[in-house]
């Protein structure tokens, strides 16, 4: 990941403050603020519109609403790697007695397990978690809309029950949690559940006039997970870099980028936006984006991150409709990305390689079709096609012997490296597929056997 930090053209920042104030005006609220991120913090920060009599900053809070979401999927991550659960577990193996114990962990991180959108009335948006006391107050006595995985159904409740998970398990309050294992070694202080001063008012506007209409901000209680939090254009830019990069005290790379990959089945064969685990996903200008927004009444926010770019964007404001988050988000990745592409890292060699796996660099074949094997610089190798495409992949070592693929065909696949009775690499068997270093070597346990008259002319 490119750590190019350094400052926007000044006719960049113009543009992005363009962007943001057409859209402050257009969308008719109260107050706006946005960040760029690039190379690990912001290198853009501006607000537009008013709190308190002054134009926001980046100290100012907002609620995030659904954002929540994407902060809770972070510790199950966390719980899953220290092996506490999988996310294939049943809900019930770690919280019985609900009314929704047969969905996967996975399925309600992805909003695939068939729950209800919604809880029985009243809307918990606008009312008091007092009203909901119970966990099983946020769910009907059939919570059930949908067959589990069929589809992508988003569930409000669904993420009541992943804060009630993660507080079974942990013994502690999800906030608590929280704060101890994601804000703190963050540096996330203005991340918080409730208001903390400075903080913007939400707002209604009305349709057809310019007045305002205040909005109530409840204590979700129960429902908490699913949008409770409050935070800062500063500290989510914080956030959205960590969900670049990763940060071994929180969350590693790998598990951050499991959170973003494709977790439920797309509306129609070709989409422009999908769901990951905790994580929206936005296709844009070639990209896919990922990240998440949020509403509560009085307030819409977004934080999207674009890989390929090394880039993250936030936007927070204080109205409950009428503002395009997503799109001026992306427009504002789109200016930056085109304006000032980013500058790769310089090469440099690895900084060290086992011998064992400089033994697999290099061609191999899979039947007549030449692939090529390469170290990487964080210990994986990368696999695939030298014309490209196909089936290529990432693997991570098992700490056997083996790897594992990380994408695409041969994700959660073995690769076996096979030796000869001298120890040398006969082949590899990647799924049972046959990699050898010669075209169908008479030599390698190839599928089906190879014609012993070997190759000849046509």
């Amino acid at each position: 990941m490119s750590q190019d930090s350094t400052p926007l053209l000044p006719e960049t920042g113009r543009a992005l403050l363009h962007r943001l104030a057409t859209a402050q005006v257009a969308g008719r609220t109260p107050s706006i603020v946005a960040a760029v991120v690039r190379g690990g913090r912001p290198v853009w920060l501006d607000g537009r519109g008013s709190v308190g009599g002054g134009t926001p900053d980046g100290d100012v809070q907002y609620r995030i609403g659904s954002l929540t979401k994407t902060f809770l999927t972070v510790l199950v991550m966390r719980l899953r790697d220290e092996g506490k659960l999988a996310l294939t577990d049943r809900l019930e193996q770690h919280l019985p007695g609900t009314a929704a114990g047969q969905a996967t962990i996975a399925g309600l991180l992805s909003h695939t397990a068939g729950l209800a959108a919604e809880t029985p009335g009243p809307w918990w948006e606008r009312t008091p978690g007092t009203l909901r006391p119970e966990l099983s107050d946020v769910l009907a006595a059939e919570p059930y809309v949908l067959p589990p995985g069929q589809r992508h159904h988003y569930s409000n409740p669904g993420f009541a029950l992943v804060g009630a998970l993660v507080e079974r398990i942990r013994g502690r309050a999800w906030g608590e949690v929280l704060r101890d294992e994601v804000l703190e070694p963050l540096g996330m202080a203005r991340t918080t559940l409730l208001p903390v001063a400075p903080h913007a008012d939400g707002w209604a506007v009305h349709p057809w006039a310019d007045v305002l209409l205040p909005e109530p901000a409840v204590d979700a209680g129960r429902m908490g997970p699913a949008g409770q939090l409050w935070s800062t254009a500063a500290d989510l830019a914080t956030f959205a870099a960590f969900l670049l990069d990763g940060d071994e005290r929180v969350l590693s790379a790998a598990s951050v980028a499991e959170m973003r990959a494709p977790a439920s089945p797309p509306e129609a064969a070709s989409w422009d936006s999908g769901y990951g685990l905790g994580m929206q996903l936005m296709r844009r200008d070639g990209h896919v984006l990922s990240g998440h927004t949020g509403s509560m009444p009085g307030f819409v926010s977004t934080l999207w991150i674009s890989p390929d770019d090394a880039l993250g964007v936030v936007v927070l404001s204080n109205v409950t409709a009428g503002l395009p988050v997503p799109t001026i988000a992306a427009d504002l990745l789109r200016l930056v990305a085109e304006r000032e592409p980013t500058i790769p890292a310089p090469w440099r060699p690895l900084p060290s390689v086992d011998p064992e796996v400089l033994e697999l660099a290099g061609p191999w074949y899979w039947g007549p079709s030449p692939w090529v094997l390469r170290p990487a610089a964080d210990g994986f190798v990368e696999m695939g096609p030298i014309a490209g495409g196909g089936r290529g992949t990432r693997l991570r070592p098992a700490g056997d012997g083996d790897w594992v693929g990380l994408s695409g065909y041969f994700a959660g696949e073995r690769l076996r490296v096979e030796r000869d009775a001298a120890g040398a690499v006969s082949h590899l068997d990647l799924g049972s597929f046959v990699f050898t270093r010669r075209p169908y070597d008479p030599a390698a346990p190839v599928p089906g056997g190879v014609d012993p008259a070997g190759w000849r002319a046509g």
